[in-house]
């Protein structure tokens, strides 16, 4: 087994995607297998917050004033 790392925001990478997501619809040696960065832990706590509305929205032009200290 081979990992290959791609960054699918770039021409080639989306190339290579798309090219594996063909072969891997028709051989049963290619196989995708799509990770996140980030920790499933953060990510839970994150969309729990989220469900429970407890988390606050910061402006990124006005970090600041959307935090109350400016």
């Amino acid at each position: 087994m081979t990992t290959i790392t791609v960054n699918k925001r770039t021409k080639a990478g989306k190339a290579l995607l798309e090219l594996a997501k063909l072969l891997s619809l028709n051989n049963k040696g290619v196989e995708i297998i799509e990770e996140s960065p980030y920790n499933p832990e953060f990510v839970k706590k994150i969309i729990d917050a989220e469900k429970r509305g407890n988390y606050k929205t910061i402006d990124p032009n006005d970090v600041w004033g959307s935090l109350g200290l400016k």
